[in-house]
């Protein structure tokens, strides 16, 4: 039985599937003008790992994850890059799928990308002309009549009259009210003919918010079982998904989706990370410093709907205990099959099963950690295979610690050697001063040296 956290009833509730055994999850992805930042890595990792649990609990999941490339911000990208859209497109999701690889991400089932929907989004919005809720606004855009849709709010918990009294829109935009919003965009004269596309209402483009609607309903259905992103999403993205998508179908008000999951911040000195407010930082500018499953492990060992606080001070505290985790399994060599009846997996499992609460599934692994480290052997795979459901601990330990914690300013691979080797050959001469003073060399640049009738080992400390 798992229980995950509602956004929609704001209560943990018991996971039930539209179909007995099968899943179908829906996620908001990147819009791909530029590098994927922790923010983006965050909503991948999370999803990702929900997505592990639910396959390991049994569930068939289907996962999609779409790609918006075409948007206000791709356009001006483009045009300032003086390249065309798809171009500019193409390389920003190639980049992403690097981020993805190398953070441990699985891909999705789908990753739909928004132009290759749009005939999709062309009779999503003809439906909601048909039933009144969508409008020719004066600028001849397509608009969606928001105070028509008697539910808009449930999600975010925000009345009508609430709505008002805050929006700072432009009612001269040509809406006829300022809460309501674009479906389809009028071309305008100083868009590349790329982004033109034909329409009963004329050439122009979709809004961002159809495109997900659109996507979902056909790759998942009219109803399906969980939507995901990020919590910044919940207003206003994921409040018109649901106006739109229960709007244009014949489904009762409530059942687009039955469960929605929304992961918490990444902030940096108590402000929300992003692009706006210029304190993001890129995935690849932090995998230059950083072992990539530390970073995963930073964000999973937070609860997704937590905020994450990054700094170099708690992605250097994730790399000393991922090291304690490998250190744990470096004499492991047997297969890394879980037995689920053994007490840790059964907390392990408790842990996922209560909305995804992987700081205790992370602490289960330490307690296990604690019980190898007392000469219980045998609990090392464990270990093993439960840090796997994690997307953790499936390197050869050996290789993590000598490489997985090295940062541009540390020692290489080849100078570790050398100096081991030059250690060994004065220990063979007995000038054990020179030996002693290339340990506490080594031991200041943080290598540790581990002495063994079969040789020298070492590792990163």
């Amino acid at each position: 039985m798992i229980w995950l956290y509602n956004s929609l009833s704001r209560a943990k509730q018991e996971f039930i599937p539209i179909d007995p055994g099968r899943v179908r999850m829906y996620v908001c992805g990147m819009t791909v003008y530029d590098y994927c930042h922790l923010g983006h890595a965050r909503v991948m990792v999370v999803f990702d790992m929900v997505t592990r649990w639910l396959r390991q609990a049994g569930y068939a999941v289907n996962y999609v994850r779409n790609i918006t490339d075409i948007d206000d911000k791709i356009i001006k990208r483009a045009a300032e890059n003086n390249e065309s859209i798809r171009a500019l497109t193409d390389r920003f999701i190639a980049a992403m799928h690097e981020d993805a690889d190398a953070l441990g991400v699985l891909r999705p089932d789908a990753e739909p990308r928004a132009t290759d929907y749009v005939s999709d989004m062309l009779t999503m919005i003809g439906q909601l002309e048909q039933r009144g809720y969508a409008y020719s606004a004066a600028n001849r855009d397509v608009c969606y009549s928001v105070r028509k849709f008697a539910g808009y709010g449930k999600l975010s918990g925000k009345s009508l009259d609430d709505l008002r009294a805050g929006e700072r829109v432009d009612v001269a935009e040509g809406k006829q009210d300022p809460l309501d919003f674009v479906l389809w965009k009028h071309a305008r004269d100083s868009e590349p003919e790329e982004v033109k596309y034909a329409s009963p209402w004329g050439p122009g483009r979709p809004g961002w918010h159809i495109e997900c609607s659109a996507m979902s309903s056909r790759l998942l259905g009219q109803r399906f079982d969980i939507h995901g992103g990020g919590q910044d999403l919940q207003f206003p993205h994921h409040e018109n998904e649901i106006a739109q998508s229960e709007g244009a179908s014949d489904i009762a008000e409530g059942s687009f989706v039955n469960y929605w999951m929304h992961n918490g911040f990444v902030r940096v000195d108590d402000e929300k990370m992003s692009k706006s407010l210029g304190n993001f930082f890129t995935i690849r500018e932090v995998l230059k410093k950083y072992d990539a499953e530390v970073v995963r492990f930073f964000i999973l060992r937070a609860h997704y709907r937590s905020p994450l606080n990054y700094s170099d001070a708690h992605l250097n505290d994730a790399r000393q205990a991922l090291t304690r985790l490998y250190t744990a399994l470096k004499d492991f060599r047997g297969e890394a099959v879980i037995d689920w009846d053994e007490a840790h997996a059964q907390r392990f499992k408790a842990a996922m099963n209560d909305d995804f609460a992987t700081p205790e599934a992370v602490a289960v692994l330490f307690d296990l950690v604690g019980a190898v480290n007392r000469g219980e052997a045998g609990l090392a795979a464990q270990l093993k295979g439960l840090g796997g459901v994690l997307g953790f601990l499936q390197r050869d330990p050996t290789v993590f610690l000598q490489t997985g914690l090295s940062s541009n300013d540390g020692l290489s691979v080849e100078q570790i050697e050398a100096q081991i080797a030059a250690r060994v050959a004065a220990k063979k001469a007995k000038n054990f001063a020179e030996a002693d003073r290339i340990r506490g060399e080594l031991k200041a640049a943080g290598i540790a040296l581990e002495d063994s009738p079969q040789g020298t080992t070492w590792r990163r400390a």
